[in-house]
């Protein structure tokens, strides 16, 4: 068994998974500025308050595995990007002691306001940033991080940023219109619209830009025949922007959320193409940044019990909390 290999795709899987389900609850928070009154500031925050801290379970577990099975990306990777991954983990505890303190602070409750719409901002944009710096690469020089403090910021690392924070807006608003009622669905539906364009426009200009950042990246989409194995994703993205529309058009919620969902995972699958086998592009692979087999055979061992737990857990929560956020903070 190639156990690198193995980890490797259970890592995408977490970073996937935090992605598609802290995306829209970050997505919210971005959006939390438009309310206009404070009951649907309520109903916004109460739509995610269930399932916003075991979304962030998987971000744990992408990083905790990165450090305990891929030592040396890790030892490359955090050292680069060690400025927006210390300002998003900042805005994350923003962000979320804003849950707990904005139902005790009533006469101060607008700065937590802000810290959950500020934090929400704050920490997809610097996400953002990151993957970007990440995909645009990393100077190492042998087995070290060889670039200088500022390598991470870019105008390709500020293009991803702002696409991120597009994207998980629109993830939001299609949850708002999933889980709200009332002038809140209303106006969630209407920035889906906008929002969709913007995102598509973004995803094509990352899309044509990054093959000329890597010859390998080039390799992978514009050489004959590998374009035949990557054709499916662009094509699939278009069925999912017609889903999008569609599911706003014909007041279908949950089309509309599942199809963004879809972006989401398209755009991850040509992100995986374009890396693979790569951990640090054009410089370090999966199996040279590996842990020995024997450690990671024995961290697979709890990976094969923790993962299903986490993944049973979510479900059961998402089941729990299903349906539309009554007016009164309820579910009915």
């Amino acid at each position: 068994m190639d156990y690198a290999l193995v980890w490797a795709g259970l890592i995408a899987f977490a970073v996937l998974a935090y992605v598609v389900l802290d995306g829209f609850d970050l997505g919210v928070g971005i959006l939390f500025p438009w309310a206009r009154t404070e009951q649907e500031r309520d109903l916004m925050m109460n739509s995610v308050a269930p399932v916003w801290d075991g979304n962030e379970t998987w971000l744990v577990l992408g990083g905790g595995g990165l450090f305990a099975v891929f030592p040396l990306a890790y030892s490359i990777i955090m050292p680069a990007l060690y400025a927006p991954i210390i300002i998003m983990l900042l805005a994350l505890v923003f962000r979320g002691v804003a849950f707990e303190f904005r139902w005790k602070s009533q006469h101060r409750k607008y700065l937590w306001d802000w810290a959950f719409a500020g934090g929400s901002l704050v920490a997809t944009f610097a996400q953002g940033i990151a993957l970007g710096a990440l995909v645009q690469g990393i100077q190492v020089s042998g087995r070290a991080y060889a670039g200088g403090w500022w390598d991470w910021l870019s105008p390709f690392s500020l293009l991803t940023g702002v696409a991120l924070v597009v994207g998980y807006a629109l993830l939001g608003s299609t949850w708002l219109m999933l889980k709200t009622e009332g002038s809140v669905e209303k106006r969630a539906k209407s920035s889906a619209f906008y929002l969709g364009v913007v995102m598509l426009g973004l995803i094509a200009l990352v899309s044509l830009i990054s093959p000329f950042l890597h010859e390998h990246f080039m390799q992978k989409w514009f050489a004959w025949p590998a374009m035949l194995i990557v054709a499916p994703v662009p094509v699939l993205v278009l069925v999912c922007a017609i889903a999008l529309f569609r599911g706003i058009h014909r007041d279908r919620p949950l089309m509309s959320f599942l199809a963004v969902q879809g972006l989401f995972i398209l755009s991850y699958i040509g992100l995986v193409i374009s890396f693979f086998p790569y951990m640090v592009p054009s410089s370090v692979t999966l199996w040279q940044a590996a842990a020995p087999d024997n450690s990671l055979k024995f961290l697979l061992v709890g990976a094969v019990f923790l993962i299903p737990i986490i993944l049973a857990y979510s479900a059961y929560a998402y089941w729990v909390f299903r349906g539309k956020v009554g007016p009164t903070h309820d579910y009915h």
